[in-house]
């Protein structure tokens, strides 16, 4: 294809002159030795498997003839649904729309298929109506169809990347994607952002989940087979047909080796070893005929991957022949050295065909376009963005396919956690569970017993599927949320009842009757991205109500079957210790009878199902083996890339050491107040007016005599809160103050809040304000009387303020030094027992922005 070859050709000419200026700077003693990358190039040469179509091209040419600079503009901008209306489109003639992980019809999350068509159609309506002028060029619609079509209720649940690695069958990820596809054209998208060909490096990273493994191998034995089941095959008659979708394969490039496991942070690396772990996956999904390619939000030493020229057009466009469009992920291009949201020229200039400016996209638009009348972004840097993106609507068939509920599949809502969707899903989780240890040969399990299933997740959807599950985070559903699911205990109890035996449900493990063996389901809380990040891979750091339920069943005399809910390996050596079998069993999505097939015997007492899976990620020996890998110099983890146990193997594991490695107060990200006490590197401050008053070391304290009181109060345990009670003699405050400032910026990025958990015991008699502080001159209150007043007395309510609400009052949430207190100059008393960041689903209450 002629835009390939010159672009290829670009590509080998920056490398000559990389090469050639290297051996000037070797004549120079004084000069740095040349970094690795410039020795030789070490990017693959990848075959683009699409011919060149000379009737599209012409159709392309004929039509961008016809675009006004607005126009061809609104091709390179996606708006998130939360933010645009088909009215805007019809406007601003966006080439994009995008859900949200919190963007819904009617801000539900639990909207219906329906109500997902019917948007579909009024957006794609809106892009194909010329009454206001304008061509009609229909509108993608993309969404984060990441583990099945997740966002919707009732749809099938695939378990998450780091369950199908464990799985190592290729060929059963391209059926998941063509079921993928398959419900998400019934509900009226027609791309979704997968699959994630991270390769992650350091387990601490909120991500983990995402990747399929830490192995390069594996991931590239994946990339292409998923694609291939989005998009159907290259050359086929089902080829981007109406029963398949785009696939975006992302995060390009290097979102799995950021230092100290950071989401979004910087990936430290030599160009080489980029080259050779973190694009792995993307020859094969190249290859594969992907339509799109997304942008990371990270760093590759030091320079952002939305404003790297070099990597995105010279090595992903020209090296690597990707004959697709580059789209950026959730404002990242606001990240770009000297942008904004609303404003970066240089993203474009780098290679971004299309910038996921979700809820920037008019400011964008508006800065995108003057770039373009005044030349900072070319003509023909404009054209062939657009180009690009006509020729995957081309390749789909977009501007013959009618609405979206008039394509094939569109409506057919007997797709949406179809029986047979949901059996490959079971399949995948038999697949993917890992057997670590089965003392004594306990399973597989005789359904004839009397079974108690025990834990928190034994009966929770939610928490078995994990993040990206009907919202961003994955919090806040119940079960009525997922009706075509089951959970671990519904699936073991099913069978148990079939083989006359009893299977008993009881979350905090306490019995009437002894068990003959008890099933014990726990493990990590949804989460998603940057929300996920760790210190340190310890579980539930001062938290052992799990490990003390496994021992308190064990001591009395119950063999224990424990199954481990979680998006990477954690330091679990206690409960290993504690447990005569060990599962993990990742994240395993809708289908929980998965498990029972292979914990459980038949009733004959015959083996119903094996373990089949191995580890795709090395488990640590403690909580500080974060970065392990399988074939890194001294490599040494508690189990081995590839270990899991089958019936036929010996499982008895001699007892695992039980110190953890860990020194210090090493708190979960993101939290500044739990369990009684502020996070690690805070302190909780009484203060009056004037900054005078007490760091809070010990209860009950007090602030210039009873101005302010702070006593222990219960919550969830005992005296894990702080009850606080103003005397209305005087303003005084209660802050959390930071040694260090803390940067959330990254979290004001999308729709996480400012989080407390509290009960209002005295509603407060007058004005009350919570408050974010980053120094001299540079804070934000928001008034919170009217909140407080309205809860109810005496009830713990989770209360939540966007960060976007406090960068809009003022605060810079880079650098924060108090990142919550709470204040009044009245009588009130109010008890405290967490502050948190969370997700915007989380909140029970929201405090209304400033303005609003």
């Amino acid at each position: 294809m002629t835009h390939h070859y010159s672009t290829r050709r670009s590509g080998v000419l920056m490398v000559a002159l990389l090469l050639a200026l290297a051996a000037c700077k070797g004549d120079d003693k004084a000069a740095s030795p040349a970094p690795a990358q410039a020795d030789a190039n070490p990017w693959p040469q990848v075959t683009w498997p699409l011919a060149e179509d000379a009737a599209m091209e012409r159709r392309i040419t004929n039509l961008m003839a016809t675009m006004t600079v607005e126009e061809k503009v609104g091709q390179l901008v996606q708006g998130d649904i939360a933010s645009i209306t088909p009215d805007d489109l019809r406007k601003y003639r966006l080439g994009s729309i995008l859900a949200g992980g919190n963007s819904d019809p009617g801000g539900r999350y639990d909207a219906s298929p329906a109500e997902w068509l019917a948007l579909a159609d009024a957006f794609y309506e809106a892009s194909m109506d010329t009454s206001q002028g304008g061509k009609a060029i229909p509108v993608l619609f993309g969404i984060d169809a990441v583990h099945g079509q997740s966002n919707i209720v009732g749809a099938t649940l695939f378990p998450h990347n780091i369950g199908l690695g464990a799985a190592r069958n290729p060929d059963l990820l391209h059926r998941i994607g063509e079921i993928t596809a398959l419900e998400t054209r019934a509900t009226g998208m027609e791309w979704t952002f997968a699959p994630t060909v991270a390769v992650p490096q350091d387990d601490r990273w909120g991500r983990t989940y995402e990747g399929y493994s830490e192995s390069p191998d594996v991931v590239a034995s994946y990339s292409g087979r998923m694609v291939e089941g989005l998009q159907g095959k290259v050359g086929s008659p089902e080829f981007l047909d109406g029963r398949h979708v785009i696939a975006s394969v992302k995060h390009f490039l290097g979102d799995g080796g950021t230092t100290d496991g950071k989401d979004q942070g910087d990936t430290k690396i030599s160009e080489a070893e980029l080259v050779r772990i973190h694009n792995a996956g993307y020859p094969p999904a190249i290859e594969a005929g992907a339509q799109t390619a997304m942008a990371s939000f990270n760093s590759v030493n030091g320079e952002k991957m939305h404003g790297h020229k070099p990597y995105l057009t010279d090595a992903l466009k020209g090296r690597m022949n990707f004959g697709g469009f580059v789209v950026g992920d959730w404002n990242g291009h606001g990240q770009v050295k000297g942008c904004t949201t609303t404003d970066c020229p240089a993203t474009i200039n780098a290679g971004l065909d299309m910038a996921m400016a979700s809820d920037s996209w008019k400011g964008f638009y508006e800065t995108t376009l003057a770039a373009v009348k005044d030349g900072a972004i070319s003509q023909e840097r404009l054209d062939e963005a657009v180009r690009r993106i006509l020729r995957v609507k081309m390749r789909l068939g977009l501007f013959e396919a009618g609405k979206p509920s008039t394509r094939a599949v569109g409506g057919q809502f007997a797709l949406i956690g179809a029986p047979e969707h949901r059996e490959v899903a079971r399949q995948a989780v038999r697949e993917s569970l890992v057997l670590l240890k089965n003392q004594g040969a306990v399973l597989p399990l005789s359904p004839k017993q009397r079974i108690l299933v025990a834990g928190d997740g034994a009966n929770d959807v939610g928490k078995q599927a994990g993040g990206w599950t009907l919202n961003w985070q994955g919090t806040g559903t119940t079960r009525k949320d997922f009706p075509n699911a089951n959970t671990i205990y519904e699936g073991i109890a099913k069978q148990v009842k079939a083989a006359g035996g009893e299977a008993v449900l009881a979350v905090d493990g306490k019995y009437t009757t002894k068990p003959d063996v008890a099933v014990v389901v726990f493990g990590e809380n949804p989460y998603a991205e940057f929300q996920g990040d760790l210190p340190t891979l310890a579980y539930k750091p001062g938290d052992d109500a799990d490990l003390e339920l496994l021992k308190r069943l064990k001591a009395d005399g119950i063999p224990v079957v424990a199954v481990f809910l979680s998006g990477r390996p954690l330091w679990v050596n206690r409960e290993i210790n504690a447990s005569d079998a060990f599962i993990a069993a990742w994240l395993p999505g809708s289908e929980g009878a998965g498990i029972a097939d292979v914990l459980l015997r038949k009733p004959d007492g015959s083996v119903q199902h094996d373990f089949k899976g191995k580890l795709s990620f090395s488990w640590p020996r403690t909580a500080t083996q974060y970065a392990n890998n399988v074939g890194q110099k001294d490599y040494n983890p508690q189990f081995a890339f590839g270990y899991g146990l089958t019936y036929a193997d010996k499982g008895d594991l001699a007892a695992l050491p039980e110190e953890s490695g860990v020194t210090g107060n090493e708190g979960a990200v993101g939290v500044y107040f739990a369990r009684g006490d502020a996070g690690s590197g805070i302190a909780l401050r009484l203060e009056n007016p004037t900054g005078q008053g007490v760091t809070v070391t010990k209860v009950p304290e007090s602030l210039d005599g009873d101005l302010l009181k702070v006593t222990g109060v219960d919550h969830l345990a005992q005296e894990d809160g702080r009850r606080l009670a103003w005397s209305g003699k005087g303003e005084a405050t209660v802050a959390l103050q930071s040694h260090t400032p803390l940067d959330v910026q990254r979290e004001s990025n999308g729709d996480l809040m400012l989080l407390t958990t509290l009960r209002v015991d005295a509603a407060p008699k007058g004005n009350a304000w919570l408050a974010v502080g980053c120094g001299t001159g540079c804070s934000a209150r928001v008034d919170v009387g009217p909140t407080l007043a309205a809860l109810p007395v005496g009830e713990w309510k989770q209360v939540g303020i966007p960060l976007k609400c406090l960068t809009t009052a003022g605060a810079d949430v880079s650098k924060l030094d108090r990142p919550w207190s709470l204040g009044t100059a009245g009588a009130m008393t109010v008890s405290v027992s967490r502050v948190a960041l969370g997700a915007l689903n989380e909140a029970e209450v929201t405090v209304a922005c400033p303005g609003k």
